[in-house]
């Protein structure tokens, strides 16, 4: 579902990634293929330094279909930034890549808290966050972070995942599975 970024899928990823309903959500935007490997290559050495960690998101049989990114990385915590392409839209492919890449963020990393700053006119992203048990709306509790992030407008929501709410939801989910399992055998 995830693999580090490679610029053999860069011609796949900006097709994509124009697209005029995915283009305005994108946080590293590119205007031609040539811009997009440019800034996927400076992804890749970013990442290399420790400053945000990118993947790219694939289908079923292996395609890319979007990215999925934690920017901005500092004493443990960083902004997520996803999109996929527009055929992918309400396929089922946004909480699948953001379990994987938050197992591998929390257990395999050294991360504890994820943010991510949704436009408000954004209302797929919202809906979609809002959807994930383990995200807390964090404009009251982040106040400060909300304030600096918005620049003195009002442009984005907060919203954020903590290791340890999200471990809470994982084996909360695991229990309720082998409850339905024990439950499926003794009937």
């Amino acid at each position: 579902m995830l693999k580090k970024r490679d610029l053999q899928d860069c011609q796949a990823l900006y097709e994509l990634m124009v697209h005029p309903e995915v283009f305005p959500f994108v946080r590293h935007k590119a205007y031609s293929y040539e811009e997009f490997l440019f800034l996927t290559k400076q992804t890749i050495e970013a990442e290399e330094r420790g400053e945000l960690i990118s993947r790219t998101i694939l289908d079923e049989w292996g395609s890319p279909i979007g990215t999925i990114n934690l920017f901005d990385i500092q004493e443990g915590a960083g902004f997520l930034g996803t999109w996929l392409g527009k055929p992918y839209h309400g396929k089922g492919y946004n909480k699948p890549a953001k379990d994987a890449f938050f197992n591998e963020l929390f257990y395999e990393l050294t991360i504890q808290t994820i943010f991510m700053r949704i436009r408000k006119i954004n209302g797929r992203s919202t809906m979609a966050a809002e959807k994930l048990p383990y995200v807390a709306l964090a404009n009251e509790t982040r106040k400060s972070l909300l304030d600096e992030i918005n620049g003195g407008q009002d442009i984005y929501n907060l919203y954020e995942v903590s290791k340890d709410l999200y471990t809470l939801h994982t084996l909360r989910t695991g229990n309720t599975k082998e409850e339905e399992q024990h439950q499926l055998k003794e009937a």
